[in-house]
């Protein structure tokens, strides 16, 4: 389990990045993150991550308190970040040095095929497309079978149709070994393909506005009513954030306060 207990960032020239934010994200969750700029999504990835440190608060990951960057913890960024003088095999295997030739070899073979990219353990990053650089960025970060895996909007410079075939390959991928999985993205609909739970957060400071539940089962059809009702309720939700105003449970119990 992940946990956020009264998390909060400010930087040293007084800007408030964070407010006591409270999550608690269950083993093998996949929880999105979306918000308008500034809202803080990227500067709690990196406390998670252990490449920064709160102000308050803490980040707990299966009762052990993170304050630095951990072996257990993968991350997907924006850019694939492949090493240029090393083959594909060899940027998937990047962390698999403690087992034997025997070992890695199966696992990158196996990585590959899962997606798409079997056949290409001899290509060098130079050789491959933006797409396809990052399906190597999916499989070297999942192959070690982290507890927790990070992305940061890792499909954001790709196409329409590279970025539904990654979902997939991603999902495929994660169905392994089912690592909790916390994901910034700027994609509603992306969002609701992916996550169980979705975070809407607003900035100035950044904080959690209001969460919406995706219980669809996956493979998500994107063109099926639930999914549309789903995306638009997180759209509509997003827009409220957007506008500062109150979520809509805040405002209901508001309303009965009222009547009451």
């Amino acid at each position: 389990m992940l946990s956020f207990e009264t998390l909060s960032k400010t930087y040293a020239d007084g800007t408030q990045a964070l407010s006591r934010i409270e999550v608690e994200v269950a083993a093998g969750e996949i929880l999105a993150l979306v918000g308008g700029s500034g809202c803080g999504k990227t500067t709690l990835l990196r406390l998670i991550a252990g490449l920064d440190q709160p102000s308050a608060g803490r980040i707990v990951l299966n009762g052990e308190t993170i304050g630095e960057p951990r072996a257990d913890v993968g991350v997907i960024f924006q850019e694939p970040r492949l090493f240029p003088w090393l083959s594909v095999a060899d940027n998937v295997a990047f962390g698999l040095s403690h087992l034997s030739a025997f070992e890695r070899e199966g696992l990158v073979t196996n990585a590959l095929v899962r997606v798409g990219l079997a056949g290409y353990e001899r290509r060098w990053p130079r050789e491959l497309s933006g797409g396809q650089q990052q399906r190597v960025a999916i499989a070297r970060a999942l192959i070690t079978r982290p507890k927790l895996l990070l992305m940061d909007e890792p499909f954001s410079a790709l196409d329409a149709t590279t970025r539904a075939s990654l979902h997939g390959h991603l999902l495929a991928l994660w169905e392994e070994s089912r690592p909790t999985v916390v994901m910034v993205t700027h994609d509603v609909e992306e969002a609701v393909t992916l996550a169980d739970r979705i975070i809407v957060m607003q900035p100035k400071p950044g904080r959690i506005f209001d969460e919406l539940d995706n219980p669809l089962a996956r493979p998500r059809d994107r063109l099926s009513p639930a999914f549309e009702a789903i995306k638009r309720d997180a759209l509509r939700t997003l827009d409220r954030s957007l506008r500062d105003e109150a979520p809509l449970q805040n405002k209901a119990a508001e309303t009965a306060g009222m009547w009451w």
